[in-house]
């Protein structure tokens, strides 16, 4: 399951706050980057979502700056959908290898580290290849089924999203 966990602040000074942002095991650092409301990866040319899953790495997500909404499938998990929010400078999400994922940026953007966790047998071609759900059957059925994402992270009334609870 993902997980959302805090950092360590160690220091805080006038106008200045240190944080302790280490994930054990890192071995792999990426900076994404989203100039505007942007969502990665984009939709297929059909509309339809298209999702990042790496088999061989777990992404350990820091917001340093604006906000994303991350989207989450596993069909491994109790509950296989899920919507979280990232905001800048709160929380990390894990997300496991083996995790269809995407992301839509805030209005002004987003800033985002990313400390993974790579396998050595990782390479840029298996790890960031794009998958278009309306290519696999069991996504495309959960995305058009109405089951609405299990939504963490989100301040109740402050997104300007409608809330769906899952049981």
């Amino acid at each position: 399951m993902f997980e959302l966990y805090p950092f360590e602040k160690f220091r805080d000074t006038p106008s200045v706050q240190f944080f302790d942002i280490t994930v054990p095991d890192s071995n792999a650092r990426d900076l994404v980057f989203h100039q505007g409301p942007a969502t990665s990866p984009h939709n297929a040319k059909t509309s339809d979502w298209q999702f990042y899953l790496h088999p061989r790495q777990e992404d350990n997500l820091l917001a340093l700056s604006g906000g994303r909404t991350f989207y989450l499938v596993n069909f491994n998990w109790d509950y296989p959908f899920h919507r979280v929010r990232l905001e800048q400078n709160s929380r990390i999400l894990r997300i496991p290898p083996g995790t269809f994922h995407r992301s839509e940026s805030d209005p002004q953007g987003s800033l985002v580290i990313n400390q993974a966790i790579r396998k050595a047998s990782a390479s840029v071609h298996s790890e960031f290849r794009v998958y278009n759900s309306a290519k696999i059957p069991k996504l495309r059925a959960l995305l058009t089924s109405g089951l609405p994402p299990m939504d963490h992270g989100f301040a109740e009334g402050e997104d300007g999203f409608e809330h769906a609870t899952a049981a």
